[in-house]
């Protein structure tokens, strides 16, 4: 068997056809494509605006810079997830407050979410693990009791509905991340989808430099009625803005993704059964997620283990890829001072956590000779601790 990839991104002659179309137009910026796409997203998530940019990081950092929020106050984040969630509360001059996770799937601890709140916390950030949602029916009323700005970081999860509601309208602010391994990819990329007009307008000038004008309808205005000259080129810099913007090469990669979106999920749905069956009686080696199928978007598939770091060897040994994704963040320097006591989930459960290969056109031979590979390794486990 040839190394089994653990992410591999799905894509056909239907992007690249969409891709020929740019390059023949020969706009490959900022253009027609990018809105098209942000209004396709919007429509698909269930939100009035969309607004597309360049990662999932600057969807997570503009989502928190858009509320002008003074210096200092604390913004509540999943001691377990990716780097950007807090890194985007850094950026912004902001403390991120580290709360423990569920065990069992290792979403924000609700329970803890309210032991950790203080005056002082302006926002807070939850992560859909691995596609898993987080408990938003318990967490949204509590975050609008407390007058906290509630995002969601679906970086991980698109397409899911969540008791009734798409994952990315619980929120005020949802960011979206389209990064090579996620469910649809833009190569890189990310979108902010919201239903307030007046952030939408602001996180549109924060995405390009600041600027009060978008610089595709600027383009657009070259000529008015009759082909009289306008002041198309205006425009005013009114707040410092950043080079996040999406570009149309991206656009039209995510607007053939888009299409295919059920697709991909539904294929996912049957190679996570397939796991989920094949793993079922191991002594050793259990789902890390309680792995809900309907109307699910799951990015990973990871299992607990005791025996986590020598799993992680014998897979490679059979040229299997593996990773440990989510080291907690307070265990990392820059984060280390914001640590608090009172995470124990999430420091007994991250040590057994390991991800398998997962994505839509993993073959069914390669699934079975993981699983067979898993049940080898939980004899041998089992064997030698009677």
């Amino acid at each position: 068997m040839k190394k089994i990839r653990l992410f591999k991104p799905s894509v056909g002659k239907e992007e690249l056809n969409n891709i020929k179309k740019v390059f023949n137009r020969s706009w490959l910026g900022y253009g027609p494509l990018v809105n098209k796409f942000e209004k396709k997203f919007a429509g698909f998530i269930g939100t009035k605006y969309a607004v597309a940019v360049n990662s999932g990081t600057a969807a997570l950092h503009l989502s928190l810079l858009c509320n002008n929020f003074p210096k200092g106050k604390k913004v509540l984040v999943p001691s377990i997830t990716f780097s950007a969630t807090a890194a985007s509360v850094l950026y912004c001059g902001l403390i991120p407050k580290f709360v423990d996770v569920r065990e069992d799937d290792l979403t924000i601890d609700f329970n803890d979410l309210k032991k950790k709140y203080s005056n002082d916390c302006v926002a807070l950030i939850c992560v859909h693990m691995g596609g898993h949602p987080s408990q938003m029916e318990k967490i949204r009323p509590w975050a609008k009791r407390k007058k906290l700005i509630l995002i969601e970081d679906s970086a991980e999860s698109c397409g899911s509905i969540y008791k009734g509601k798409k994952i990315g309208t619980w929120s005020d602010i949802s960011c979206f991340s389209f990064e090579e391994k996620k469910i649809i990819t833009t190569g890189d990329g990310g979108m902010i989808c919201l239903n307030d007009k007046k952030k939408y307008e602001k996180l549109k000038s924060l995405s390009f430099h600041g600027w009060d004008t978008d610089p595709w309808k600027r383009h657009n205005k070259s000529f008015g009625k009759n082909n009289r000259f306008t002041n198309h080129w205006a425009y005013e810099i009114k707040t410092l803005g950043y080079k996040y913007n999406m570009n149309d090469l991206m656009a039209a990669l995510g607007l053939e993704q888009l299409k295919k979106i059920k697709t991909f999920n539904y294929k996912r749905e049957k190679i996570l059964k397939r796991y989920l069956n094949g793993i079922k009686d191991l002594k050793n080696i259990k789902p890390t997620y309680p792995y809900k199928l309907k109307n699910s978007s799951y990015w990973l598939f990871s299992v607990k283990t005791k025996f986590r770091d020598e799993l992680i060897n014998y897979l490679k040994i059979k040229n299997i890829s593996t990773a440990v994704h989510f080291v907690p963040l307070p265990y990392n320097k820059i984060y280390k001072k914001y640590k608090n006591n009172s995470l124990k989930n999430t420091m007994r459960v991250w040590k057994q956590i390991v991800s398998l290969p997962f994505f839509p056109d993993l073959e069914n031979k390669k699934v079975d000779y993981i699983l067979n590979c898993l049940k080898t390794f939980d004899r041998k486990i089992s064997k030698n601790n009677i």
